[in-house]
């Protein structure tokens, strides 16, 4: 006999387990200061006000240690007042967030403080009732226990058995989750398991340092891209579960953090895919996107048409916010955002301009690349980034804007995932060189088998 796990409870047992364990990030509560105690100040020498500026001050790599001291000081150290006082004062720090999958069933989330070159280990996802426990509702946000979220099948290899029945969709593994962020929360949507795309949605608090299910999706969606734009988050594309196997999704839907409230967006119309006889389109090739990036206050999607073992590249379209509509992306854009492998590309956004990883033919390297809109092309500014491709991981690299900087996260072959930025010597940008490139290590840390899954940047 099983029963969905309450929210509430999840929270408090994980915040107090990870605050003892010494795991978990260190910030704020949505409680207020004076619930704990109505008349008990938090330094009892001193007004709250000024309290309240001491802690504010104070990196936030100290807060775990510091919410033992008493109920006040977690209360403060927890509440929205600090958060909103270091957001005023500018004293919000960065950090990146990296999803890895270690066991089949299991996603496993750290927090690095680049300041102090720290990681902290998040704590676990909670579990809800499991497929057998359900009582049926085969679309339900709690049909499955999440902790099965980061199985290393990629988007190609789905498209794979989808075209060659390879196994049947009842025994496929949990795949496809993407990731957000919105109001310094990390945001974990959907993913394909067995038989059922999910809508289900998890909200990291780094304020309450606890995962938490949050209103689902419209629509059931794996491999479904996610960006910010607007203080909202959107989510695209992905592929469904139809009458005769995988349904490719042409559908989007907006979130608001604010009101919890999803709203749909008109479909992708894939225009450059309208060239082709319908029935030849619908029967062999399946259009799906393969990117998404926030840039220029609108939404970037490359796309695909999938016939496997081919996909072929069909630019992309550009979703305007303000016109709630979709227009064509320029062909260089489009056509040379580079893959990192079949069915996804990189795509990040750092001062305002947008960058991407490709991969070389070898395997063991890569180029940073600019998007340049007066010429219309991709512009090599790194020529060389060491990088390696394991082929059974889900994402082999990953790249971050951290600090107002390209960050490339990699794993080694001796298993030490490395956070890296490339330093150009002499400031020769326009014509760089493997010579006057300087790489720095800005972390590391051996996570054994963990295969790179995602990674986000929260501002906190």
């Amino acid at each position: 006999m099983g029963s969905v796990v309450s929210s509430a409870n999840i929270n408090a047992r994980s915040m107090d387990r990870h605050e003892k364990s010494g795991f978990g990030s260190n910030k704020r509560v949505k409680i207020s200061t004076y619930e704990c105690d109505s008349f008990q100040r938090i330094i009892p020498t001193l007004p709250d006000e000024l309290s309240f500026q001491i802690l504010a001050r104070l990196p936030r790599l100290y807060y775990l240690k510091l919410k033992l001291v008493s109920q006040a000081w977690k209360a403060a150290i927890t509440s929205s007042e600090l958060s909103q006082l270091r957001r005023e004062l500018g004293l919000t720090e960065e950090w990146l967030y990296v999803l890895t999958k270690l066991e089949p069933n299991k996603l496993d989330c750290y927090a690095l403080d680049p300041l102090f070159r720290k990681w902290q280990r998040l704590p676990p996802m909670p579990s809800f009732v499991s497929e057998e426990e359900s009582t049926g509702r085969t679309q339900s946000s709690w049909f499955q226990t999440w902790n099965v979220v980061g199985s290393s099948i990629r988007i190609a290899d789905f498209i794979k058995g989808w075209f060659r029945r390879r196994y049947g969709l009842d025994q496929m593994p949990f795949c496809g989750c993407s990731v957000g962020v919105a109001d310094g929360c990390l945001y974990v949507f959907g993913g394909f398991s067995r038989a059922v795309a999910l809508n289900c949605v998890f909200r990291y608090n780094p304020c309450l340092n606890v995962w938490q299910e949050v209103s689902p999706m419209i629509s059931g969606r794996a491999f479904s891209k996610a960006a910010l734009l607007q203080s909202k988050l959107y989510v695209v594309g992905g592929v469904s579960r139809g009458r005769n196997g995988l349904l490719p999704l042409r559908s989007g839907e907006v979130f608001d953090p604010k009101t919890g409230i999803w709203s749909e967006l008109p479909e992708m119309p894939f225009m450059k895919a309208q060239v082709l006889p319908t029935a030849f389109l619908a029967d062999v090739l399946k259009p799906i996107a393969t990117g998404m990036a926030s840039y220029k206050g609108k939404l970037y999607v490359p796309q695909s048409l999938y016939s496997w073992p081919f996909f072929f590249d069909i630019g992309g379209e550009i979703y305007d916010p303000e016109l709630n509509s979709w227009e064509t992306m320029a062909d260089g854009l489009g056509d040379g955002w580079p893959a990192r492998q079949a069915g996804t590309k990189l795509g990040i956004v750092v001062n305002e301009e947008l960058y991407t990883l490709e991969p070389s033919s070898s395997l063991d390297s890569g180029q940073i690349k600019r998007y340049d809109s007066e010429q219309d092309t991709w512009k090599t500014i790194v020529p060389q980034v060491p990088v390696h491709d394991f082929t059974d991981a889900e994402a082999p690299f990953l790249l971050a804007g951290l600090h107002g900087k390209v960050h490339v996260i990699t794993k080694e072959a001796n298993n030490n995932l490395q956070v890296m930025q490339a330093v150009l010597q002499n400031n020769i940008e326009n014509s760089p060189s493997e010579e006057n490139i300087i790489w720095n290590i800005l972390a590391s840390k051996n996570f054994g088998s963990a295969e790179l899954v995602s990674c986000q940047v929260l501002d906190v």
